[in-house]
């Protein structure tokens, strides 16, 4: 599977290099994200890429949850799942979780079908800023601190009806944002697509933090240095 190009499955216990949690970021979320930046200070390992060696290792249910609760860094080694009866917890040596899944339904271990899934998620949710979470601040009259603009993953879930299929695109179909004083909840639901026909459904939850009064200037600023950051990484010579 594609996966295997950011980090080896083999083995109960997984680390992950900044260099292989930077590379899956921006070549296959197209995500720059200042956090999966490799000089970030705060350097965090992509919540998707967690999510990625996970249905990788354990297959794909009809149902699964991913919930996060811990930032990775990089060189923590963490035990993933050969098989998952339930519910498993992603944990370190020191038996700290950073992720808990939750599985049922039939179970497929389909090569095509699940890089297909990696890919349509990976690439929906590494486009959430600025594609989707500006038009949300903009309709409610918030946004992040420029200064320190905090978004992190909460959960996510997805549904699909049925698994003899491979091929699978990913459709956006509706997003919400609840705000409670200076924290906000996003939610973005969507529809898996095969071949023309809707086949199950998901939704991601994030969690907005230090929102403030919207501010055109600043998002636009955020924007555009997120953009620079994007040009940067294409425009820069291979090594």
């Amino acid at each position: 599977m594609f996966i295997e190009q950011y980090c080896p499955l083999d083995g109960d216990k997984i680390s992950f290099t900044r260099q292989q949690g930077s590379d899956f970021a921006k070549q296959v979320a197209d995500d720059f994200n200042p956090l999966h930046n490799i000089e970030a200070k705060r350097f965090c390992v992509p919540g998707d890429l967690l999510f990625s060696v996970i249905i990788a290792k354990a297959g794909l249910h009809k149902e699964m949850s991913f919930n996060f609760s811990g930032m990775v860094n990089d060189g923590i080694a963490l035990t993933f799942p050969n098989e998952i009866n339930e519910n498993f917890a992603v944990n370190d040596d020191k038996d700290k979780t950073y992720l808990s899944v939750a599985a049922s339904g039939e179970k497929t271990h389909c090569p095509s079908l699940i890089d297909a899934l990696t890919k349509a998620y990976v690439d929906f949710s590494g486009h959430t800023f600025p594609d989707i979470l500006v038009k949300l601040m903009t309709e409610n009259n918030v946004m992040i601190n420029p200064a320190r603009p905090m978004v992190m993953y909460q959960c996510m879930k997805i549904n699909l009806e049925r698994l003899d299929i491979k091929t699978l695109s990913l459709q956006l179909a509706q997003t919400s944002l609840s705000i409670e004083g200076k924290r906000g909840d996003a939610w973005l639901e969507f529809d898996l697509i095969s071949e023309g026909e809707v086949v199950g459904h998901g939704k991601k939850h994030m969690l907005l933090s230090g929102l403030r009064e919207y501010c055109q200037d600043s998002v636009d600023a955020m924007v555009e240095q997120y953009k620079n950051s994007k040009e940067n990484y294409h425009s820069a010579p291979s090594s």
